[in-house]
């Protein structure tokens, strides 16, 4: 019996020990508002760097906060443009946002209502894709039937023309299966978007990522089921969010709206697809726009030392706090 209570305590000091090494090291106080932290990193001769995102403690991302709208520590006492030059900026320099669009292209579809889908997928790119886009954003479109393929239609790019083009060129003979394989399609979405994320990491660039899938129907392969492809979306890449759309009566809205998590839209009909794609547009560009890069050179000189960032919007209030090493930091930084 000793044994077994010894071999107990060693269990839970080495839970203990390789749970702290998972540890987040930012510190998070919430009151409606919530900061986190997506990349922070220093560089000589003082510069502290803070890539963060804001959204609501109900996930609902905060876009168009500007420099007035926060308040910056160091060791708890605030920091002053006198005292260090500082700066918040919308998102980072090295910092990219993908979408990926699937669209159902089954014959239900493309027999139907084809032009009309074509119309709000254009929309959709026009509301993604700013005029004035400094190439940061992304979108793909793939596509699915009842093969058991999700079908790429245009890889990811910042072209808008090229993204128009794409879906000009969907014309009623695209599908040679009639059936929906809506959940494989889930799933391999998934994968695709998943792989994108890898690679942002990869090259060493902050990044977050959206999938939104249109459907006007009910999973008919039965290749895979409604768990597998819910669990899939709950435990895809934490920086990607996910959006469904529906159209018409035929769909099965529960399944949508826990593939959509981030959010679900309905269609009643085809004249509503236009507003219906737009409204998860605003949202995956609320959501691209929600994140913030903080930067100032510090005074410190040496030794760890605690940045906290403070925000307020509107009547919720929140912030992060993070430790920097500012060993070998110099005068002469500039931003």
């Amino acid at each position: 019996m000793k044994a077994i209570q010894y071999l107990g305590y060693i269990l839970v000091v080495v839970f203990l020990v390789s749970c702290k090494k998972d540890e987040v090291p930012e510190i998070i106080q919430t009151d409606g508002l919530r900061l986190t932290i997506q990349n922070k990193s220093e560089s000589l001769p003082a510069r502290v760097s803070v890539f963060f995102k804001v959204e609501t403690k109900d996930g609902l991302p905060v876009a168009g906060m500007q420099e007035k709208d926060f308040n910056i520590y160091e060791n708890r006492n605030r920091i002053s443009v006198d005292e260090a030059a500082r700066k918040i900026s919308p998102r980072a320099q090295k910092f990219g946002y993908s979408t990926l669009l699937i669209l159902d292209l089954s014959g239900s579809v493309t027999n139907s209502y084809l032009p009309q889908l074509k119309d709000a997928s254009k929309a959709f790119i026009n509301s993604i894709i700013p005029a004035n886009s400094d190439g940061d954003v992304k979108v793909g479109i793939s596509w699915f039937d009842g093969e058991d393929k999700l079908h790429q239609l245009i890889d990811f790019t910042n072209n808008k023309t090229q993204l128009i083009t794409a879906i000009e060129s969907i014309n009623k003979d695209i599908s040679q299966d009639n059936s929906t394989d809506l959940y494989g399609a889930v799933l391999k979405g998934i994968e695709k978007i998943n792989n994108v994320a890898i690679q942002f990491t990869n090259d060493n660039l902050s990044h977050a990522a959206a999938m939104v899938i249109f459907t006007d129907g009910t999973d008919q392969a039965a290749r895979f089921t409604k768990a597998q492809a819910t669990n899939a979306v709950k435990t895809a890449n934490k920086e990607v969010t996910f959006y469904s759309i529906g159209l018409g009566s035929e769909i099965d809205t529960e399944s949508l709206k826990a593939i959509g998590k981030n959010g679900f839209e309905l269609a009643q009909n085809t004249e509503r697809l236009i507003a219906t794609f737009n409204k998860i547009a605003s949202k995956i560009s609320d959501d691209a726009n929600s994140y913030y890069l903080f930067e100032y050179c510090s005074p410190k000189r040496n030794g760890e030392h605690e940045v906290t960032i403070e925000g307020t919007y509107k009547n919720l209030r929140g912030n992060v706090s993070t430790k920097f090493n500012a060993r070998d930091f110099t005068g002469g930084c500039r931003l």
